[in-house]
């Protein structure tokens, strides 16, 4: 499990990292750049990852996760992606990090709650639930007052974080035979 654990909780990190970069670019095709950033594609991920653990070896195990890829994903966006020169830039590292912890941990909270249902009601019940936290959360702290059409961005946003979790059900399935459930 050691090396389950440290791949689940480094792809975690990977995924923070590529999705506070992948925000600060909108979609600037087809009228998208008010309403979408490239994030809202990488940042589900993060859901699968929380949710196969937790499913897999219980919400305790599913938290280090959280908390181990919390520390990677920040450490390395504060690192990398954050140009403490730009105020706008810390704040997207202050709004991710606050809402990826807020928004995962409920996740799995959520997840744990509602494991002995259907297959798929606990990781798209807490996928859904955790990214709408996530969204509004993130946006909110990372893009308020600041002339970034923060709102409909969230809307935008969540539309497909929504979408990619409603796809993400294929891999969670898939993967269940891989991992066995607790």
């Amino acid at each position: 499990m050691n090396k389950l654990f440290l791949l689940l909780s480094s792809i975690m990190g990977v995924v923070v990292l590529a999705s506070n970069y992948l925000v600060q670019f909108p979609i600037n095709r087809y009228g998208l750049e008010e309403i979408l950033t490239y994030g809202a594609f990488s940042y589900p991920i993060a859901f699968l990852i929380t949710d196969l653990a937790n499913r897999s070896y219980g919400k305790i195990v599913a938290r280090k996760i959280v908390y181990f890829g919390f520390v990677i994903g920040i450490s390395f966006t504060l690192l990398f992606s954050t140009n403490f020169a730009e105020l706008i830039s810390v704040r997207i590292a202050i709004g991710s990090g606050a809402a990826f912890l807020v928004a995962q941990l409920l996740d799995v909270q959520i997840f744990d709650n509602l494991r002995k249902k259907e297959w798929y009601i606990a990781p798209l019940t807490s996928s859904i639930i955790g990214s709408s936290v996530d969204t509004f959360l993130f946006f909110f702290i990372s893009f308020y007052a600041t002339g970034v059409p923060w709102f409909t961005l969230s809307l935008g946003d969540l539309a497909v974080k929504i979408l990619v979790a409603l796809l993400m059900l294929i891999p969670f399935r898939l993967l269940l035979k891989t991992f066995k459930p607790i």
